[in-house]
């Protein structure tokens, strides 16, 4: 890339399971930038009453520490709309439902989505959550063109200049 990066910038990337955000970190951290799946490592737990969230004592601690360069954020979780504030940007990841039950039903690293009931929670996830990471995104992002290209648009999100550092 020969654009500036921000001095800082931290983004979310987010969106339904299927959408590509895991393949996407991968190639980002492949091109030297700094990413966190938030669905390993400790990020976030399940909460009987709220479903998956994120570990905000770890998010915030993660957030307050980052200094130097982007760092991008991956995760589809009920509570990430209270850290909205803290990213330059929230890309939302998308594809049509029928690419996404193809991707999982197909894919290697990850089991979500093989069974009926997951599929049937997929669908029903992509008509009632996707619409709400949908209005709180600034950007999205259609993942049905190759990985490489996705990352790219992440990385020229980072060097937009309507994007204010933290």
């Amino acid at each position: 890339m020969n654009s500036t990066i921000l001095s800082k910038a931290i983004i979310l990337v987010t969106g339904m399971s299927g959408t590509g955000k895991s393949s996407v970190l991968a190639e980002l951290a492949r091109r030297g930038h700094q990413t966190i799946d938030t669905d390993y490592d400790g990020w976030s737990e399940l909460l009987e009453d709220l479903g998956q969230v994120w570990r905000e004592d770890r998010i915030d601690a993660l957030i307050n520490e980052h200094n130097l360069g982007a760092l991008f954020i991956s995760g589809t979780v009920s509570n990430q709309w209270k850290f909205y504030p803290r990213f330059n940007a929230i890309v939302l990841l998308s594809a049509p439902l029928e690419v996404i039950l193809e991707r999982v039903a197909t894919r290697k690293t990850n089991d979500y989505g093989k069974t009926t009931e997951q599929r049937e929670e997929i669908i029903n996830y992509f008509k009632t959550v996707e619409p709400l990471l949908r209005s709180g995104a600034t950007f999205e992002i259609d993942t049905r063109k190759p990985i490489e290209q996705v990352a790219t648009e992440l990385e020229l999100i980072i060097t937009h200049p309507g994007i204010e550092t933290i």
